[in-house]
């Protein structure tokens, strides 16, 4: 939904009844339920099995106001303030990206390249964590690890703590939230693997100014230069904190495959490969850390 259409349209009389609400909304089918479950507090079940019930002046006003929104192109993820990734509902707002699907690619890698029995404590590093949700997606399945989860910005700290709150509980001791440009906050200590969704899009690409995009945090997204100055300085530093023959997985835009693995093999990484998500786009490259004699 881009904006385009009449903002009249989404415009709810109260005493409507859910099925005409459905059927006249200006969005999507989808984008449409699931605001009406967010705004009303219905379930899908509910959805279904109580669409003649009708909405009184303050749900119609609720309702109105929210496909406005949408309509204006804000994202439906932070309009009900939450989005699913890797089988966790987690929470998002303005100050984080919204976790998106091909991201659990890193996900699936990183539990790949972790030791089934390391024989003592494995470490994960998530660089740039956001919301939380790669490094919660980790801890929630392997609930042996200790993971650490970086990002500059303290709003998006507050949201990842909230989420690992919510999802690890007890556990959330195990995942370490540190406010930190890149790995400036961390002392001497090496981890067995390093995972990063930085920020990839080039200064000034138009993607930037399409969709969801418009409504994310720009920082997040853009690292203000050739896309790659992230990924450079992950990749320059990594050694220090990676131990003998741990993993560095980095998602990235899906034209940087081959700069990324190259950026690998000028320092001492050696494995180095890319991997596609289910776009058969090489969405995520990485590579095994050998330290030099």
């Amino acid at each position: 939904m881009t904006g385009t259409s009449d903002a009249s349209a989404a415009s709810i009389q109260a005493g409507s009844n859910i099925a005409s609400i459905l059927k006249q909304s200006p969005l999507n089918p989808l984008e449409t339920r699931i605001l009406v479950m967010h705004a009303l507090q219905m379930t899908r079940i509910q959805l279904i099995t109580q669409n003649e019930r009708c909405v009184d002046a303050e749900q119609a006003q609720r309702l109105s106001a929210l496909f406005r929104r949408r309509q204006l192109g804000e994202p439906v993820a932070y309009l009900v303030g939450h989005r699913e990734f890797y089988g966790l509902q987690l929470e998002v707002t303005p100050d984080v990206l919204i976790p998106r699907p091909e991201t659990e690619l890193l996900v699936d890698l990183a539990l790949q390249h972790l030791p089934v029995d390391g024989g003592s404590a494995l470490s994960v590093l998530d660089l740039g964590t956001g919301s939380g949700a790669i490094a919660i997606a980790l801890a929630h399945s392997r609930p042996e690890l200790e993971v650490t989860a970086l990002d500059v910005s303290a709003a998006a700290l507050t949201v990842a703590q909230r989420n690992a709150a919510r999802h690890l509980g007890q556990r959330t001791p195990a995942l370490e939230l540190l406010q930190s440009n890149w790995y400036e906050a961390l002392g001497e200590r090496p981890f067995d693997v390093i995972v990063s969704n930085p920020p990839y899009i080039v200064a000034g690409d138009w993607h930037l100014s399409e969709g969801d995009l418009r409504f994310e945090p720009l920082h997040a997204l853009t690292d203000h230069a050739d896309g790659l100055s992230a990924l450079r300085l992950i990749v320059n530093d990594a050694g220090r904190y990676l131990k003998d023959g741990g993993w560095l997985l980095m998602e990235h835009g899906y034209d940087q495959a081959a700069a990324v693995r190259q950026l690998l093999r000028t320092l001492s990484f050696d494995q180095v490969q890319s991997w596609q998500d289910l776009a058969q786009i090489e969405r995520v490259s990485g590579g095994r850390w050998r330290a030099p004699d």
